[in-house]
């Protein structure tokens, strides 16, 4: 099923209003749904609306927060979410982060009693629109095996960074600090699919294919992804006073609870450093070169960090409109709110 981007977002934005959202909130929401599934991240697309939908309507997000900023000092503040929605709060502290950095160089901004607010590169490319760069972190619930573990310990945690070129082109990193974040093995999960045996483990710790199966998500890179892992969970927990690592709250064990998740925003003025047009010409030469690099056999092209998630957009466009698996087309349409699958399930919802 292909659907313009008009009817998408306006799809999204209804099923959340309907289960409690205002507005504003869902139409921030549905907007950035839509930023991920254009750009061919569908694992934080609409295949996440249902589960938002009831924990919304089971009151695990706040429908009219509080939410309050704290300057803390020329270059810092705290964003209070009051449990509301993730996606508002982190846009919202995005904009605090922005003007502060604009007016005094750098700006730390953190996040603390958010709920899950999804594809992060959203809000440092935020930053980029503003010819800032940005970095930011956000804690998840326990899914990896540290090295030489047992358990799961720390979430997918994951990092993205965002800055501006001379020519209009954006670089937008965004990666989960696992080999792949349980939204993907989610959408595969969807899709009917099977995923590559370097992803995930089973009960026993044994590699898997099926989707089905999976019991843990595996670190990037071993002990260096759980290194990563750890960093995340530093800035955006233990630094902002949330639970941490294994005492974050579960995405699923309780639907009727707030998350009380942690995030931090990091944006920097390149005026306060090398200069902006410098900066922005450098970033520019950086991707040219990388761009004209002689390729390995198998390999069309070496792409910067967000040039493919930009293809997929336009592709998307040409071919008709943004490509949603059926069943949650059918979801959509539906005057169904949620189906109760999430509530009181383990950390891969089941």
């Amino acid at each position: 099923m292909r659907l313009s981007r008009e009817e998408l977002k306006g799809l999204m934005k209804k099923k959340l209003m309907r289960a409690g959202l205002k507005d504003e909130h869902a139409d921030i929401t549905a907007e950035i749904l839509t930023w991920s599934d254009e750009r061919g991240y569908h694992s934080h697309g609409a295949v996440r609306v249902e589960y938002y939908s009831e924990r919304i309507a089971k009151g695990g997000i706040t429908t009219d927060p509080h939410f309050e900023f704290k300057k803390t000092g020329p270059c810092s503040g705290v964003f209070e979410g009051d449990n509301g929605c993730g996606y508002v709060a982190a846009k919202k502290a995005m904009e605090k982060a922005i003007e502060m950095a604009k007016e005094n160089g750098i700006a730390v901004v953190g996040m603390r009693n958010i709920s899950h607010s999804g594809s992060i590169g959203y809000y440092t490319e935020m930053a980029a629109d503003q010819d800032l760069v940005a970095i930011s972190f956000c804690q998840s619930d326990p899914m990896a095996v540290p090295p030489g573990g047992t358990e799961p310990y720390y979430g997918t945690n994951p990092i993205s960074f965002a800055a501006p070129t001379a020519d209009g082109r954006k670089v937008v990193f965004d990666m989960a600090t696992t080999v792949q974040a349980w939204g993907k093995i989610l959408d595969k999960r969807s899709r009917g699919e099977s995923i590559p045996d370097t992803w995930a483990v089973d009960e026993k710790g044994n590699p898997v294919t099926d989707p089905n199966l999976v019991n843990a998500l595996l670190p990037i890179a071993g002990a260096k992804g759980y290194g990563l892992m750890m960093m995340v969970d530093v800035f955006s927990g233990i630094l902002m006073g949330v639970p941490f690592g294994k005492h974050v709250s579960s995405m699923y064990h309780d639907c009727s609870k707030g998350r009380e998740l942690g995030q931090m925003h990091i944006v920097m003025d390149p005026n306060r450093f090398c200069g902006l047009e410098q900066f922005k010409k450098n970033m520019s030469e950086t991707c040219d070169e990388l761009n004209a690099m002689p390729t390995a056999d198998g390999y069309d092209k070496v792409y910067y960090p967000g040039e493919r998630a930009v293809m997929r957009k336009e592709k998307a466009y040409e071919d008709g409109g943004i490509e949603i698996v059926d069943s949650i087309y059918e979801y959509l349409i539906s005057d169904d709110i949620h189906y109760n699958r999430y509530d009181h399930k383990n950390r891969f919802a089941e």
